[in-house]
This record gives structure tokens, C-alpha cells and sequence, in this order.
């Protein structure tokens, strides 16, 4: 790992955060101050992506800094981190560093798991310590999932359970650091504060919502019904995670692209209070700051919204490092990943325990190493019949599936990803070649990989009662905060 000196971290994460809806990377109207500030004293990362684009697998990656099929567990949400595999956070924890979260974990949360934090603040885990149950059922039977309904009709000016809660995660994180300024400690520590926003229900304060009106936000990339992709993999999700059928004119689609921007904007408020109260302690000059989120979001592009695709606003993530030791305004084109947390965070706070394979130091590829790295991403969730495997190799994405056809992407000649150029004859070699370095990158073929995954979900389905009995649970559009009751569907 790279020679940095050691310092406290503040990692903050956000839930759902399109990596293109920041000022700081060229998006034409969003408000983010904030992170546009912390970009502009740091390095941007302009290649990463997350190591499943849904919340519980991508949150278990991000703790234990291995992909879902290195770890044979954890796919999907209702299979969440207990603590089983080592995380970043035993790490420093066994090391004598204090490791606190405030916020969502979206672990399983139960009685005698050990996530390895030194102590939650407020932590948010699945329902039940089940979670979305319903994600199980993944054959042609699997119903349309009813909650997806609720995002249109939630869409609009106001407060949400989310935003409250991201109002107190914000409130606890600055009594932390000005606590914290108060006790000086002999090892740097860690805190990871994790907020909800911009993840749906798409309701976002006025003075943020009445920011997009329609004029601005126009309207998603591909979204008329003659645009958009017609893969199959694409096609599951949007039959199964029916959002857009409740899109009933334009008007409604711009409503929720207004809410989904008024919280992004809303999460930057936040995000530029907590670095506030870190200056004003007393203790910025001595904290590194590290910012990203779980997964990204298709705001209706190509019809799409939510997650679940390997799309560039769904699998893509933001993730902006700075502080003592990071180039200071400039971006990183480097494919790094959410699973490279596990090795930065070691890094900056001096724990001298070795990463899991894989995990690379975000110091390093800042710095100019690791250039030539590809990263790897997964789905085996809520809307899918099949695996998905995503290769980001330079230039180049190339996704595969056990029996759909392959995409291929040259983001640098088509960063909207408007061409598939997979199965075109020009571009063969460059598509044996990636679907050989990803056969390298996951050891194993992607259908066997696949059978793996749906044989442990088919073991938690029949733990939880089988198919009639989940179904009878009923569906969860999001996991509520604390102290506050699910709504079934």
C-alpha cells in the first residue's frame, strides 16, 4: 500500500447516487456544492462502479472488500452481511482504532452478529433481519413487484421517512466530530456515515424540488417506448420492477426526475453540513474525507428507474478521496470499485493488516499505479432470470449473461451507451479478448457461477416457508428507518 501518514477518516456513502448527477462532473443543471468543493481539494474517480447495483450485495462487498461470487454468499436483499466474513471494520477494530457508523448498514442486524464497528448510531438493517424476500423468486413465475407503483405516486415536493432520517444521521455526525474534538485518541479513527438519500420515495424538500422544474430536467435519455433496449436482461427487470408503468405522461416522469434531483441536492446539503462541523472541530486538518455510494440510479433512462442494470447510472458510482497525500483537482480515470474501500480505509488510518485480494488502495491509483486494472460487477437479484457479469476494462465494457447475449461498449467513442457492439465482426477480438480476461477475473464460468447463487437462494427460500409463504409477506417498496414500521404492499 501506498506510504501515506496517518490520519482519521470520514467516509461518508450516500444510497443510489447516479455518478453523472454531479456538478463536478459535468452534469448541465444539478446543484452539489458541496462534493463539487470536496472534488476540487481531491481526486475524482471517474471510473467506478459498484460491486452490485443493489443495496444489500453492494453494501457486504463494500465491508468485506470481495465480489459476492468470491464470497458465495450475499447476493441479493435477502441475504445480507452478518458479520461472517471479515470486514474493514474488524480490521481496525482489533487494531485499536475506533470504527463508528451513523446511519444505514442495511445489515442483518440480529442479536449476536458482530459487524466488527466499534458502535451504530441509529444503524438501519432489513426488515426482520430477512429483507426482501420476494427478491428470491427469480424464474419466469416471479410476479410483478406491486410496491414499484408507489415511486410515481411518492414523487413531489415535502419530507419523507428518508430525509428525516438522513436529517438525524447529519445531526449525530456533527455531535460525533465535535465530541470527538474534545477526546483525543492515540490511533486515528474511522467514521462512516451513511446516508439514504437519493434513494426513493422520490420526495424532496421544495426549496430542493422546485430547483427542476420541467424546463430543466427535459426529459431521460431513450425514453420513448421505440427507444429503448429491447435485451432481454432489461426486459425482465422492467416486467418485474414495474416503476414506469405508473409513468402515465410526461409530466409524471418529470416529477420524479425533479424529486430524484431535489434529494441528490438534498444529500449534498447534508454531506456540506457534516464537512462543516469537521472544519469547525478543529479536526480537518488531520481527517481525510472519502466519498461514494452503494450503487447508482437510471432516473427513467431508457424507461428505466431504480437500479439492477449494468447501465453506466446504475452500476456506476461516484467517488471523490481528499485530504493529506491525494492529488488535489484532478480526476482518475482508473477503474477502481467499492470493494477498494476495505484497502484505502487501512491505508489512511496506518492499520497494518493486509487487504483481501482484489482490494486496492485508492492512494495507489491515485498516485498512477495500477493503471491497466479492470473491476468487476455482479447481479443475481430482484429482476433478473439470469446472472450478469460486467467487465470495466479501460475503454471498454463488456457485460455477459448465461445464455442472453453478450453487450460490449466502447465508453470513450459512445459514453451514453447508445451502440452494442457485441456480435458485430469488427469488434470480435476485442470481445474474445474481454470475455477471456473476465473468465480470469471471476475463475470460474458464468453459469456456473449462476447455479451457485440461485441454489443458496433457493435454500433461504424454503428456509423462509417456500414460494406461498413469501409471497403471502407481501412486498417492500424500501426499508423504513429506525422507529418506523414497514409498509407492506
Amino acid at each position: 500500500m501506498a506510504a501515506v501518514p496517518k490520519q482519521n477518516l470520514l467516509f461518508i456513502l450516500s444510497d443510489e447516487h447516479n455518478p453523472k448527477a454531479l456538478g463536478c462532473a459535468g452534469h448541465p443543471f444539478v446543484h452539489t456544492p458541496n462534493l463539487d468543493a470536496l472534488a476540487a481539494r481531491g481526486t475524482r474517480f471517474t471510473t467506478a462502479i459498484t460491486p452490485s447495483p443493489i443495496c444489500v450485495p453492494a453494501r457486504a462487498a463494500l465491508a468485506t472488500g470481495r465480489n459476492l461470487h468470491a464470497m458465495g454468499r450475499y447476493y441479493d436483499n435477502a441475504d445480507p452481511y452478518d458479520g461472517a466474513v471479515r470486514s474493514w471494520h474488524h480490521a481496525l477494530r482489533e487494531s485499536g482504532h475506533e470504527v463508528v457508523s451513523i446511519g444505514k448498514l442495511h445489515f442483518r442486524g440480529q442479536p449476536g452478529d458482530d459487524h466488527g464497528f466499534s458502535e451504530e448510531e441509529i444503524p438501519m438493517h432489513v426488515v426482520d433481519g430477512k429483507g426482501d424476500l420476494l427478491a428470491l423468486i427469480r424464474d419466469e413465475t416471479a410476479p410483478p413487484r406491486q410496491g414499484a407503483s408507489k415511486m410515481a405516486k411518492a414523487a413531489g415536493p415535502g419530507e419523507s421517512d428518508y430525509t428525516r432520517y438522513d436529517r438525524d444521521i447529519c445531526a449525530a455526525a456533527q455531535v460525533w466530530l465535535r465530541e470527538k474534538a474534545r477526546q483525543p485518541t492515540d490511533k486515528p479513527w474511522c467514521l462512516f456515515v451513511s446516508l439514504v438519500t437519493p434513494h426513493f420515495p422520490l420526495t424532496a424538500p421544495p426549496e430542493h424540488f422546485f430547483r427542476y422544474p420541467p424546463d430543466v430536467v427535459g426529459m431521460p435519455k431513450l425514453y420513448g417506448k421505440d427507444e429503448r433496449p429491447t435485451h432481454p436482461f432489461v426486459r425482465d427487470y422492467a416486467a418485474t420492477i414495474p416503476y414506469d408503468a405508473s409513468v402515465k405522461d410526461p409530466a409524471t416522469a418529470q416529477r420524479m426526475m425533479a424529486g430524484y434531483y431535489g434529494l441528490v441536492s438534498f444529500m449534498d446539503e447534508q454531506v456540506g453540513k457534516i464537512l462543516a462541523a469537521l472544519e469547525a472541530s478543529g479536526l480537518g486538518g488531520n481527517t481525510r474525507v472519502l466519498y461514494s455510494s452503494d450503487h447508482g440510479d437510471n432516473v427513467g433512462a431508457r424507461g428505466l428507474w431504480g437500479k439492477s442494470v449494468m447501465y453506466e447510472e446504475s452500476v456506476g458510482i461516484p467517488m471523490i478521496l481528499a485530504g493529506a497525500g491525494v492529488p488535489a483537482g484532478v480526476t482518475c480515470a482508473t477503474p477502481v470499485s467499492l470493494t477498494d474501500a476495505y484497502a484505502t480505509v487501512l491505508d489512511a488510518v496506518g492499520c497494518a493488516e493486509a487487504p483481501p485480494p482484489g482490494s486496492t488502495s485508492l492512494f495507489d491509483v491515485a498516485a498512477g499505479a495500477k493503471v491497466g486494472r479492470s473491476v468487476v460487477s455482479e447481479y443475481h437479484a430482484s429482476g433478473s432470470r439470469e446472472a450478469a457479469y460486467m467487465l470495466r476494462d479501460g475503454r471498454w465494457k463488456y457485460v455477459r449473461y448465461v445464455t442472453y447475449p453478450a453487450q460490449l461498449f466502447d465508453l470513450e467513442e459512445d459514453p451514453e451507451e447508445l451502440r452494442d457492439r457485441a456480435g458485430d465482426p469488427a469488434f470480435a477480438e476485442v470481445q474474445a479478448r474481454l470475455d477471456a480476461k473476465l473468465r480470469d477475473a471471476i475463475g470460474e464460468d458464468v453459469g456456473v457461477l449462476d447455479a451457485a447463487a440461485k441454489a443458496r437462494q433457493a435454500e433461504i427460500l424454503a428456509a423462509n416457508g417456500g414460494r406461498e409463504a413469501v409471497m403471502a409477506r407481501g412486498d417492500l417498496p424500501y426499508s423504513p428507518p429506525p422507529g418506523v414500521r414497514p409498509a407492506w404492499s
